[in-house]
C-alpha cells in the first residue's frame, strides 16, 4: 500500500492541542533558539523524577535546527545518547540519519527530541509519572520550533503522544493532527535495527513526510 492510499489526515481534535506547558516558562523569545536554550535552563540538573537518583548520567535535552519544518521524537535516552548527552547517536542513530538523508535532508535540518530527557535504568520504558514530569518539555519544544510535519518514533513515543494503546502496525502511515503539526508515526530505528524487513514500511512512511513537505 502506498502513501496515497494511506495518508488521509486523522483528527484527533488536535491530540495535542489540550495539553499545556508547565507554567511559568517563558516561550517567547527573541528567536527560537534562544527560547529553546531558555527552556534548557528551566530543565537544569533536573530532579524533578526519580530518574535522577537511578543512574541517568545527564539530561539529553535534543539537537537541531530550531526552526526545522521537521521534528523526530523517540521515547528516552539509550546508554550511548546517556554518555553524549545528545539524542539518537548510537547504532539506532546512525539509521536515522541514513532514513533522513533518503529524503534528501541533513541531520542538521530537522530537530531530534525524546519525550523524556534522561535513561531509564536498563533502557525500560518509561514509566507514566516520569512522562507527565517531562513531556511539558517536549511540548515546549514543539510549540518554539513549530515544526511542519513530527514523526513519532517506535511504539511508546507514537503511543505517548496520541493518547492511545493502538499498536503502531495500526498508528503508522497515518497522518495526525498534533499541536499545529502534522504527526505520522513509524517504527522506531531500533525496531528496524532487529527487524530489517520493516525497512520499506518506514521507507514508505518517509514519503508521505516528504510529501506532507512539500504541500505545506
Amino acid at each position: 500500500m502506498s502513501p496515497d492510499d494511506v495518508g488521509g489526515v486523522t483528527n484527533r481534535d488536535d491530540v495535542g492541542a489540550d495539553l499545556s506547558v508547565r507554567p511559568g516558562t517563558i516561550l517567547v523569545s527573541r528567536n527560537a533558539a534562544e527560547a529553546l536554550a531558555a527552556v534548557r535552563t528551566d530543565i537544569g540538573d533536573c530532579t524533578r523524577c526519580k530518574l535522577h537518583a537511578q543512574g541517568r548520567r545527564q539530561i539529553v535535552f535534543g539537537v537541531g535546527n530550531p526552526e526545522a519544518d521537521l521534528m523526530f521524537v523517540g521515547e528516552a535516552p539509550g546508554a550511548d545518547e546517556d554518555i553524549q548527552g545528545i539524542p539518537f547517536v548510537g547504532r539506532a542513530g546512525q539509521l536515522l540519519t541514513k532514513i533522513i538523508e533518503a529524503i534528501d535532508l541533513k541531520r542538521e535540518d530537522v530537530y531530534i527530541a525524546n519525550v523524556i530527557k534522561c535513561r531509564p535504568p536498563g533502557n525500560r520504558n518509561p514509566e507514566p509519572d516520569e512522562v507527565e514530569t517531562c513531556e511539558p518539555f517536549l511540548f515546549q519544544q514543539i510549540d518554539i520550533i513549530k515544526p511542519k510535519v513530527i514523526v513519532a518514533l517506535g511504539k511508546f513515543g507514537a503511543q505517548t503522544l496520541l493518547r492511545t494503546l493502538d499498536p503502531i502496525s495500526r498508528l503508522r502511515g497515518r497522518v495526525y493532527e498534533y499541536r499545529g503539526a502534522k504527526l505520522v508515526p513509524t517504527f522506531h530505528p531500533a525496531y528496524l535495527l532487529r527487524n530489517p524487513a520493516s525497512k520499506r514500511e518506514v521507507w514508505e512512511d518517509m514519503k508521505l513526510v516528504r510529501k506532507l513537505l512539500a504541500q505545506n
